[in-house]
Parts: structure tokens; sequence; C-alpha cells
């Protein structure tokens, strides 16, 4: 019985990670079909930014209990920063490229990203344990799990369900699918795209800002902690569908479970489940099990 509760409580929480770095990967393909290889780099950026400023909170003698603000701040700030100066300096004047000359744009980025990274952070590791030590854990049956790792859960129920609700109800978000299933038209409609694209992509690069700050105090912060983040986000949203949100749900949920139960039954399996997963569902759609539906221009 523990051990099936614990593939339950280490596929989830694996699954909220996931889901929380690679949805604003999906988004951004999405409205813009730019494969942004980017997205590890500023999930890099964010973490950075977290432990900079709960360092700073820390140093200014503010409340322990306060310091999961700026954890939370670091996101917003480096999205309204690097969103900006990226989409408009760089990807705006190749709007109209093939997807292929983006897909390279941004993993120039990347590289650009991650030296800027050891250009202001060093190369040495930080830590931030704090936040994920201070709340402790809970026992559930013979097992411990901090509680961190449960607000992981309900940081990826929120931002799950935000966009849903944003995208469905609200009327910028009923704009952003237009802008998705034709833009031309969305254009002659009146959306104003260039607005659009600049907000989708520092949103996106917010979300994935938030995915590194959130996982800051878990692990040691490295400039090249993002080369592994991109390639497992790109096999979530691969598996659920390029630009479907619930696309990225479903396959973080399925690689999350799939993986405790590689890492509790079968540990030898961990390192490439994840990849044979991917391939199996691609074999069988080959666009992924939930990809939006093109249409066909004539």
């Amino acid at each position: 019985m523990s051990e099936a509760v614990a593939i339950f409580l280490d596929g989830s929480i694996y699954a909220a990670w996931l889901f929380l770095v690679a949805v604003g990967l999906t988004l951004v393909y999405g409205v813009m079909k730019i494969v942004n290889v980017a997205h590890g780099a500023t999930y890099t950026v964010g973490a950075y930014a977290a432990v900079s400023l709960c360092g700073a909170w820390a140093a200014g003698g503010g409340n322990e209990w306060g310091v999961y603000l700026p954890l939370v701040l670091a996101a917003p700030l480096v999205g309204l920063i690097l969103g900006p100066l990226l989409e408009r300096l760089f990807l705006r004047p190749l709007r109209d490229e093939e997807e292929t000359v983006l897909m390279l744009v941004t993993y120039a980025l990347f590289l650009i990203l991650e030296d800027s990274v050891k250009f202001v952070w060093g190369v040495d590791p930080y830590f931030l344990a704090e936040p994920y030590l201070l709340p402790g854990g809970i026992d559930i049956f013979d097992l411990t799990y901090p509680v961190y790792n449960f607000g992981m859960l309900i940081a990826a129920t929120v931002v799950g369900v935000g966009l849903a609700w944003f995208l469905s109800k609200s009327k910028s978000g009923r704009i952003v699918r237009a802008v998705i299933h034709d833009r031309e038209v969305a254009m002659a409609m009146g959306a104003n795209v260039d607005r659009i694209y600049l907000a989708v992509f520092s949103f996106g690069c917010a979300l994935a800002a938030l995915g590194g700050a959130l996982t800051a105090p878990t692990v040691s912060v490295i400039p090249s902690m993002g080369v592994e983040v991109i390639v497992l986000a790109f096999a979530v949203v691969v598996i659920g569908g390029m630009g479907s949100i619930i696309g990225a749900l479903l396959g973080a949920l399925l690689v999350g479970f799939v993986r405790a139960m590689a890492v509790h039954l079968l540990p030898e399996a961990e390192l490439f489940i994840i990849y044979l997963v991917m391939a199996t569902v691609l074999l069988v759609r080959p666009s992924g099990l939930f990809a939006p539906v093109e249409a066909r221009k004539i």
C-alpha cells in the first residue's frame, strides 16, 4: 500500500513540476509557432533571480516566512525584462521566417543567456534551502514528504486553471485564440497581433522563470540547469501535442506516473523511460495526443 501511495505522490509531484516547466513552451508555440529553445535558459534565469531576491530579502532582515514573496516575484520580474527584450529585438524582425530559422535563433539566444548567467552570477553553484526546509515535512503512512513539494502541486493547479479560464472565458483570451486559429483574419478584425505576441511571449518567459524559481530551493542552482529542462519540456509537449495546454497537462501526468513507476519498480529504466514513452506515442500519433487541428489554407 505504501509503495502505491509513493508512486502516486511522486508521480503527481513530478508531473506538476513538468507541467510548470512545459506549459509556457507549448503556449508560445501555440500562439506564435515558435519552438522556443531559449525557454530552458529563461528557466535558469528565473532560478538565479529567485536566489538573488531571496538572498537580498534575508540580508535586509525580512521575516523568514516572507521569503516566499521574492521567490514568487522572481518570475514576473524575469518575464517583464527578458520577454520584451527577446521578442522585440530578435523575434519580431524574423516573424515571417520559417519555423526552423526561428528555432535556430532561439537556440542562439539560449547560448547567449547561458553565458550571460555565467557572467553575472559566476559558475559556482548557489543554494537556497530555506524555503524548502522551513515548512517541514508531513507523514503519509510510513513515508515523509516535504510540505514544499505539495506547494508545487498547488502552483501547477493555479497556473493550469488560470490559463484555462483566461483562454476560454476572458475577452483577451478569446482574442488570443482568434490569433492562434488565423492571424490574418484576426488582424483584419482589429486584433493588435504585435501586442498579443509580446504579451504571450513575455508570459511564457514568466512561466519558465516560475518553474526555475520554484525549483531553486530543491536543487543546486548552476548555469547549465536549463539544458535538461528544455529536453524534458520538449518531450512533454511533443507527447501532448505542440500548442495544446491540455496536451501539456496530460503529457506531464503520463510522463510523471510512468517515471515514478520506473523509479520504484524498475530503477534501471528511469533514464530512458521518458523517451520511450515519447517514441511510443509518436509511433501511434505522430503529431501528439492532443495536437490542435491545423487550418488548411488554399
